[in-house]
C-alpha cells in the first residue's frame, strides 16, 4: 500500500426501493476540506491516466460500473517510493480511496458499461497544479493489459 493513500469501506443501505451509497461526510476523520465534486465517466477498455496533483487531495468512489484504479509513488522521500498499487473498484468493492498530492494515478474502465467515478476534491480544478503523462509512459512501471495467471 502506498504511503498516505487511505482506503475507507463505504456503506450501501439498500431496500426494495433501491439504495443509498455513502461517500464522504464533513464529520469523517479522513475529511480535509471541500473544493469541488465532479464525476468522470469512463467507457469499458478506456484508460484515463496518468495524472498527478501538486496540491489537491482526491477522494474517489465508484458508485456505478467497475474500474481498475492504479497508483504509483514517485515521491523522493516516501517510504513507498517506486511502489505500484492496483485496486478494483465498483459497487461490489465500494470504498473511498483518498489519494494525497504527488501520487500518480489513473484508471481503466472494466466490464460492459460506462463506469462513473466520483471525486470529492479538496480544491477546485486548477490546470496549473496538475501534470499528465501518457498511459503507456515508460516512466511508470505499469502495464494496463489483462494479466492471465
Amino acid at each position: 500500500m502506498i504511503d498516505g493513500v487511505i482506503i475507507t469501506p463505504l456503506r450501501q443501505i439498500g431496500d426494495e426501493r433501491g439504495k443509498v451509497m455513502h461517500m464522504l461526510r464533513s464529520t469523517d476523520p479522513h475529511f480535509q476540506k471541500f473544493g469541488e465534486i465532479y464525476f468522470s465517466g469512463v467507457y469499458p477498455g478506456a484508460i484515463k491516466a496518468w495524472h498527478i496533483h501538486k496540491i489537491m487531495t482526491l477522494n474517489y468512489a465508484v458508485p456505478h460500473g467497475r474500474i481498475k484504479f492504479v497508483l504509483y509513488d514517485e515521491r523522493p522521500q516516501s517510504p513507498t517510493k517506486g511502489e505500484v498499487q492496483e485496486l478494483f473498484l465498483g459497487p461490489e468493492n465500494y470504498c473511498l480511496v483518498t489519494v494525497p498530492p504527488m501520487v500518480w494515478n489513473g484508471f481503466k474502465g472494466l466490464g460492459h458499461e460506462m463506469a462513473l467515478v466520483a471525486n470529492a476534491a479538496t480544491i477546485p480544478h486548477d490546470a496549473t497544479e496538475i501534470d499528465r503523462l501518457d498511459p503507456f509512459s515508460e516512466r511508470i512501471p505499469y502495464r494496463w493489459e489483462i494479466r492471465h495467471g
